[in-house]
């Protein structure tokens, strides 16, 4: 099978990192691995580039990732931090030639239409390219479904009272935006090699990890390495992985592995 390459678009919490009007050591950082902006990523197969969400940063995101083509989007949830970059997808359909699929359950396919209503008008086809994003919805539940040659395992997950989904990619786990996992899908990530997870700071938080509860959550899998994302600014890089097992480490915007 021919590589796929994962990459972190962004790593950090709702407010990004540096957070506005915060002067903390984190935020005023010059490690770049501090720097986070809204979390994202970027799987690359054979057959083309599957965005997960469109965070507010997209196409910051894009441009600094060298990215110039996305074939097709998953999105996670609705929460404005994981969708509100979507009109940045308009240069798109012009390298696709049509307009850009996007996966995602009914209840996130209707919020982006609320939304974004000036993208799903009746006459939108009859707008020049690159005036309005050009999408096209596809509905996706709990089943698997193959993407771009890649199967895809959607893993439902706890985001507070809010209902999300994580992604398999093989022997990869994408959980962002997650306090529990729920019964029925600890089997779904049995085996994973590489888990991503959510850790937002050092204390628990109703709606995220905390870093001790991912550490359990990875302590219970046993991947062969696990990357923490969806990170605050209590987290600082090099301080916080120092203090991580060796199979454990905090992503950081940028960072890229084959799988």
């Amino acid at each position: 099978m021919a590589s796929r390459t994962f990459t972190f678009l962004g790593t950090g919490t709702s407010t990004g990192v540096p957070m506005v009007g915060c002067e903390c050591a984190v935020c005023t950082s010059l490690d770049l691995r501090n720097h986070r902006y809204r979390c994202s990523v970027l799987v690359k197969t054979p057959q083309g580039s599957i965005l997960v969400d469109t965070p507010p940063e997209l196409r910051l995101q894009l441009l600094r990732a060298k990215v110039s083509h996305v074939h097709a989007v998953l999105f996670t949830h609705f929460h404005a931090d994981h969708v509100m970059g979507l009109d940045d997808l308009r240069p798109m359909p012009r390298h696709l030639g049509s307009a850009v699929p996007l996966y995602c359950t009914t209840e996130v396919e209707r919020k982006l239409r609320s939304t974004f209503s000036y993208a799903f008008s009746q006459d939108v086809e009859s707008v020049p390219a690159g005036y309005l994003p050009k999408l096209m919805f596809h509905s996706i539940d709990e089943a698997p479904f193959m993407l771009l040659g890649q199967r895809i395992v959607p893993i439902p997950l706890i985001h507070a009272h809010f209902n999300v989904l994580g992604f398999r990619f093989d022997d990869v786990a994408y959980c962002t935006d997650v306090n529990k996992i729920p019964k029925e899908s600890w089997p779904l990530l049995e085996g994973v090699r590489i888990l991503v997870l959510d850790a937002l700071r050092y204390k628990p938080h109703p709606g995220h990890f905390c870093l001790e509860e991912a550490v359990e959550v990875v302590e219970r899998l046993q991947p062969q390495q696990a990357y923490f994302t969806h990170m605050s600014h209590d987290l600082d890089h090099e301080t916080t992985n120092r203090k991580l097992p060796p199979n454990m480490q905090l992503a950081h915007d940028g960072l890229s592995f084959d799988f």
